[in-house]
């Protein structure tokens, strides 16, 4: 890749940005098929064999570069993301936020957040890459569309904004997750002190003899983790249809020497420019009503689509869901907000219908000192006459906030509080579940830990 030095002799040294914008033109009108397929390794190096020839020819040089550090830069400036793209496709990274051009913070899967040393050269220099990230998805981002919803790849999501939306000087501002599936245990949630053995355990059990759970809480608070790790919990044997909004965060297909093991269909929103190609959660939902699902996953539930869920919950399907909301009880209010999308009824008749479907509730918290904790677990008793009890089954009481040399520490527990109530035994026991395993699961948790 890197020329021969004797036969090199550099005309004048020239700054990148100047580089830059000749090596875009030569390349893009002779080579542009190659930059939009440009993703393939034969082709990338096709790609810098172009740019090598470019700087070559023309006995170009930049200041602080070697020849191959230059192909390089040029290469990740044309046909991916500039800087960022070490932070997209690094390992560890939940989040990167570009608050302006010049002002960008990743956010670590440990909860640490670090502002970056590097920054885009200008205002448009931010919006040209970010165009280029949305391009993957098939969107534009121009003052007819200032505001952009996209996809770098299954994983990762991007909302973008751009002025007039935002100051000129700020160019633009995106929020980019990484979402990496996880496949974690039982144990690494009980050492992180996120639950207990008995509260993953009561969960888990739950979901399996076919009592549906939503887990809510706010962003970043592992929603998604535990409940992909209650979905690999179920039996080989049991049909799972998931379905996820535009990006997939779920990883359940379990194989071995090559034969899948257990029934798993996964799949994704679609958005269109063109609203009537659109397939939202709402229509991939009665779709997994014929795919003869045991369990449906509604990745997570933000619009029309919480109706149609309850629905399917209240007809005999196993739903597992999670929600926005910032605590149990406010889940079900939360619910009503999202079902009155599709249907005008009223909030009382909303409410009896979304408690009967969700009995279940897991409220997850990420603390101040970044600490992901279940703070309750919460079941839905519709009594007799029609009315509802809340009964916390579990909770995390928070005992200390202290701070320790600038550090905040946060000490507590999880406690179990109550029973569960003999309406949602009946209905364990109805679904299968063994006498024994009801006693385990009633008797369990009993101590603070």
């Amino acid at each position: 890749m890197i020329q021969n030095n004797l036969f090199f002799t550099p005309n004048e040294v020239r700054d990148f940005g100047s580089v830059l914008t000749d090596v875009q033109e030569y390349i893009s009108s002779k080579y542009s098929s190659l930059l939009i397929e440009g993703t393939k390794d034969d082709v990338k190096e096709q790609i810098k064999l172009y740019i090598s020839k470019y700087l070559m020819d023309n006995r170009v040089t930049v200041d602080g570069m070697d020849n191959e550090q230059l192909i390089d830069r040029l290469y990740v400036e044309m046909a991916e993301f500039s800087f960022l793209t070490k932070y997209i496709f690094g390992t560890g990274i939940e989040e990167i936020n570009v608050n302006a051009w010049n002002d960008i913070e990743i956010h670590k899967a440990g909860g640490e957040t670090i502002k970056l040393d590097e920054h885009f050269d200008s205002p448009q220099h931010a919006i040209n890459v970010v165009r280029r990230m949305l391009h993957v998805s098939g969107m534009v981002l121009d003052n007819a569309a200032p505001a952009v919803l996209g996809h770098l790849s299954k994983n990762i999501r991007i909302a973008v904004l751009k002025t007039p939306l935002v100051d000129e000087d700020v160019g633009v501002a995106a929020s980019i997750r990484i979402v990496n599936p996880q496949n974690f245990t039982k144990a690494d949630f009980v050492k992180a002190k996120t639950a207990t053995d008995d509260m993953m355990d009561f969960l888990s059990e739950c979901l399996r003899f076919g009592v549906s759970t939503c887990v809510a809480g706010a962003t970043s608070s592992g929603k998604t983790t535990v409940a992909g790790w209650l979905l690999n919990t179920i039996p080989d044997h049991k049909r799972i249809f998931t379905i996820e909004n535009g990006s997939r965060e779920l990883a359940l297909v379990r194989s071995r020497n090559g034969k899948v093991l257990n029934s798993v269909i996964h799949t994704l929103t679609r958005a269109s420019e063109n609203e009537m190609q659109n397939i939202d959660q709402d229509i991939l939902l009665d779709f997994a009503l014929r795919f003869n699902p045991e369990i449906i996953c509604v990745g997570e539930m933000r619009g029309p689509e919480a109706y149609t869920a309850q629905e399917a919950s209240r007809t005999g399907h196993t739903v597992l869901t999670t929600i926005h909301s910032n605590s149990c009880e406010s889940t079900y209010r939360r619910m009503v907000t999202l079902c009155k999308r599709k249907y005008d009824i009223s909030d009382e008749t909303l409410l009896s219908l979304v408690t009967e479907a969700f009995p279940l509730v897991v409220f997850t918290k990420q603390l101040e000192n970044h600490e992901r904790k279940i703070m309750e677990i919460m079941e839905c008793e519709i009594l007799p006459d029609g009315s509802r009890k809340y009964r916390t089954i579990y909770r995390y009481k928070i005992t200390e906030n202290r701070i320790d040399q600038n550090r905040l520490i946060i000490n507590g527990y999880h406690e179990k509080v109550s029973d569960i109530s003999e309406s949602l035994q009946k209905r364990l026991m109805e679904n299968g579940m063994s006498s024994d395993a009801l006693d385990k699961l009633i008797k369990g948790g009993g101590a603070k830990c």
